[in-house]
Parts: C-alpha cells; sequence; structure tokens
C-alpha cells in the first residue's frame, strides 16, 4: 500500500491513495561461476530511507546506494577514482566513479517504477564481467528509460587487472535516439614491488549537444613501506564530461595531489603506531586559473585498544566563481577566499558493548567562521539490541550574520527472535526544517521469504508545518527453488 508524495505541504485528500503490485526476481547459475538475475516490477519499499546531511560546500552531496539489486556485486561494477587500504589517495568514488546506480530509479531522491532489469556477475574465460540493463518507467515529466552499464575485467601479473566499461542511458519514449549519454573508459590498476599500487583511468561521454571537452583521466601512484608513506596523482576531468549513470563532483579541473608521511611503531606500551604526514591538494579549471588549494598536515595516533585518534591543520584557499547558499542560510559572494581550520577525531574500539567518534573543528569559512562538533554512539548490549546516535552541530558566521547547520539522528534496531527483528530510524534536519520518522519490520516466514512492513514520514516543522510525505508499504516475498 503506497501514499503518493507531497510537496512540502499538507496533502490533500486528491493526492492519497492505494496501490497494489506485485514483481519476480529470478537468479540463475549459468556456470559455477557466473550468475544470472533477473528482475521484474522490482519494488524497493524495505529499504531505508538516506541518512540526513549538512552540505557546507558548493559541490553535490555523494549518497551510497541501499538496494539490495544494485548492491549485490556492486564491487564488480567499480570505475573511478578507487581507494586502497591504509594508502591516503586524495580522493575516492564518492568524488568520482563511472557508475553510480543511484542514478537509476531515482530522481530527485523520489523512487521511480522499474519495469524490470537484468544483471550477469561472475568469471568466464578468465574475465571478471558484469553486464546490467534496467528499465524504467515513465516519470511525471521524465520519459522511460533504458540504462545499459558492460564492465569487464581481466587479472594481469599479480594482484593487477585492466578493464573497460560502457554505460548508456536513453530514452524510449520515441524520441528518435535523439536523448542518449554515452560513456566509455578503460582502467588499470598495478600492484608491484610488494608496495607500490598504480592506477589510472581513461573516460569519455557522448550526449546531444556537448561541445566542450568531454574527457576525464587520472594516473594515481602510492607506495607503503615499513616506516614511509608517499603518494600522488594528476586528474582533469572536462568541462562537458557528463557521466549519465555516474557521479562527478567537481568538473572543469585539473587535481593535483601529494602526500607524504611516517608510520613507525615506537616503544610505547599502549601505542600502535602513530602516522605524521602532509599533503597538498592544487586544483584549476581548464585554463589554468587557480580555484582550490589545499596544504593539510596531520598527526594520526593508532592504539592498541584498536582506538584511532586523528589531528589535521590546513590552509586553505578557494576561489567562487558563482555565489551559492549554505542550506537556508548565509549567502556566499563570489570572490576568492583565504582561511585556516582545524579538526580533531576520536574514534573508540567499536568491538566494544559501548562505542561512538567525537570530532571537533573549526576556523575559517569564506571571510567568516564556522565551528563543528560531530558525535555518534554506538551501543550494543547484546545480540538482540543495537542503539545508533548521531549528531552534527555547525555554527557559522558570515557578513556579520549567524545560523547554525544541525543533523540529528537515532537509529535502533532489535530481534526478538532469529526471524522476527524490526527498526526505528528518527532524524532531524535543522537546517530543512524536516523531521523523518522511518519504522521497519522484518519477519523471516520461510527461508529466504520475508513479509515487510514499512512506514516512512517525513513532516516540516518549520513556520508552515504540515505532512510532506508518508509512505506505508506491506511488501512479501516468497522464495521457490527449482
Amino acid at each position: 500500500v503506497r501514499g503518493s508524495r507531497g510537496a512540502g505541504r499538507e496533502i490533500p485528500e486528491d493526492d492519497r491513495g492505494n496501490t497494489f503490485d506485485g514483481g519476480v526476481d529470478l537468479k540463475y547459475g549459468v556456470s559455477p561461476r557466473l550468475t544470472l538475475d533477473l528482475t521484474y516490477r522490482t519494488d524497493f519499499s524495505q529499504v531505508d530511507v538516506d541518512r540526513e546531511q549538512a552540505n557546507l560546500t558548493r559541490f553535490p552531496l555523494f549518497f551510497p546506494e541501499q538496494r539490495d539489486f544494485f548492491v549485490e556485486n556492486s564491487g564488480m561494477f567499480q570505475f573511478g577514482d578507487l581507494t586502497e587500504r591504509e594508502y591516503r589517495t586524495g580522493s575516492s568514488l564518492r568524488e568520482f566513479t563511472l557508475f553510480h546506480s543511484r542514478r537509476i530509479g531515482l530522481s530527485g531522491g523520489r523512487p521511480v517504477p522499474l519495469v524490470g532489469g537484468v544483471r550477469l556477475t561472475g568469471q568466464a574465460a578468465g574475465f571478471q564481467v558484469g553486464l546490467m540493463d534496467v528499465q524504467t518507467e515513465r516519470f511525471e515529466r521524465d520519459a522511460p528509460q533504458n540504462f545499459s552499464v558492460v564492465r569487464v575485467r581481466r587479472n594481469v601479473l599479480e594482484n593487477s587487472d585492466v578493464g573497460f566499461m560502457f554505460t548508456n542511458r536513453q530514452a524510449t519514449d520515441g524520441s528518435g535516439g535523439e536523448s542518449y549519454n554515452r560513456v566509455f573508459g578503460v582502467d588499470a590498476n598495478v600492484h608491484v614491488l610488494g608496495g607500490l599500487i598504480v592506477n589510472s583511468y581513461v573516460a569519455f561521454t557522448d550526449s546531444p549537444g556537448q561541445e566542450g571537452n568531454r574527457t576525464a583521466a587520472r594516473v594515481n601512484a602510492g607506495w607503503r613501506g615499513r616506516i614511509w608513506d608517499v603518494g600522488a596523482f594528476v586528474r582533469q576531468i572536462g568541462d562537458d564530461f557528463d557521466p549519465g549513470v555516474g557521479f562527478t563532483r567537481r568538473s572543469d579541473i585539473r587535481h593535483f595531489y601529494a602526500t607524504v608521511g611516517a608510520h613507525p611503531r615506537p616503544p610505547i606500551p599502549f601505542l600502535l603506531n602513530i602516522n605524521p604526514y602532509v599533503e597538498g591538494q592544487y586544483i584549476t579549471d581548464l585554463k589554468d586559473v587557480l580555484e582550490t588549494r589545499t596544504g593539510t598536515a596531520g598527526f594520526g595516533v593508532s592504539f592498541r585498544d584498536s582506538g584511532v585518534l586523528d589531528l589535521q591543520f590546513s590552509d586553505r584557499f578557494e576561489r567562487v566563481e558563482r555565489p551559492f547558499r549554505v542550506g537556508t542560510g548565509g549567502l556566499i559572494a563570489a570572490g576568492s577566499y583565504s582561511f585556516r581550520e582545524a579538526s580533531a577525531t576520536y574514534t573508540s574500539n567499536r568491538g566494544r558493548n559501548v562505542s561512538g567518534t567525537v570530532e571537533l573543528s573549526g576556523g575559517g569559512y569564506y571571510g567568516g567562521s564556522r565551528r563543528s562538533v560531530g558525535a555518534n554512539l554506538l551501543w550494543e548490549p547484546g545480540y538482540r539490541f543495537v542503539m545508533d546516535l548521531t549528531a552534527t552541530h555547525n555554527a557559522l558566521r558570515l557578513g556579520g550574520e549567524s545560523f547554525t547547520a544541525d543533523v540529528y539522528g537515532a537509529r535502533l534496531k532489535y530481534a526478538y527472535s532469529t526471524t522476527l527483528y524490526g527498526g526505528a530510524f528518527f532524524q532531524y534536519n535543522a537546517t530543512t526544517r524536516e523531521a523523518i520518522t522511518s519504522l521497519r519490520l522484518t519477519f523471516i516466514h520461510a527461508p529466504l521469504s520475508n513479509l515487510y512492513l514499512a512506514v516512512t514520514e517525513r513532516r516540516d516543522v518549520g513556520d508552515t508545518g504540515g505532512l510532506r510525505e508518508r509512505f506505508l508499504a506491506a511488501k512479501l516475498t516468497k522464495y521457490f527453488q527449482f
């Protein structure tokens, strides 16, 4: 049962209603190492809502995928700014990825109905293969679209691979093929000489009307030895580079990054290692005009009880070409800004019943100032119950105006038994003055077969007040093996 959405107002009667639907998922083992997944009229009503984030930058935020069909075997489709454990790489898939499945079946954070899809993942003839094709229905003013992804990789040498990716996003409303976005990319990830890694890619996009630079490329190298670790990369993203099924935080840039650090193990009983380091970033547009320059000195400490402390001090320069507003607060005008900031973060041992993270940061902020406090508390008294509390407070001052950007969340999970469990997720975004409540109940009535009950409600707690959205879903799945 699904209630329709409002637009920041109380939902009138003619916008309310119920819908009933059904779908089919099929999993077939083509070979011991190759799996075919088919889905028809896919529904994701049991998936939790996204965690709210406070955006204090002029760039879009990255939200991770949570839907089962796209999460499963998602590593097969990774292409972009890959990271390596214990290496500082200066960027990640949250900055650039050629395939981000949230571009499929979501529009402005709202679900777009899926007709169905097919996915083939695994290994064949020495290649790692990932193929996906998904068709969406028409949604409001958006035409129905088809999304296709091809990912092929092959291992070379030891722990190294080369690969190819192709994505296509195309309207299927009879527009004659004039509405499409295609992306081609090749990449290589090389591990040699024990601690040396080299990651590189080149990608190209093709869409009607594109006339600027449509390429993206990166070369990253990092080395980690017994004491020292160093790394550097250079990447460029064209002003007209537009991956229709990917995510790019910044375009029209040349980005240079370098870091050097050490990680000795001092003869101190309670310390595992220390990690002093420096790193720098230098970003220009494609006309070589400086946009961002950051120099950072840091000091990390790993304790023997698995706690981690990280201290940082940064000196930044930012050139803002177009004014932007931080939430509903101050307006940051176009211009050049130099400022400094510092942070301290401590994370305790996550293996304990009570653990958490505390972060303090602050300093200058685009001609003003910023003070931020973030905390996370995780309580697991036993296997039945989990409580996860988060809070982020940002106090900013711009042009004589003071305002805050705060986000609070509480997630509770309780397992009555191995077949019946539920959870609640409460969030409040003080910037948008939106309160979100999400309740989930799951009953496993047979092996791999579930009954889901889900309720999600969004409310405006500002001056206007009113219900923005209420969503009630009952979903029954039954698994058949043949």
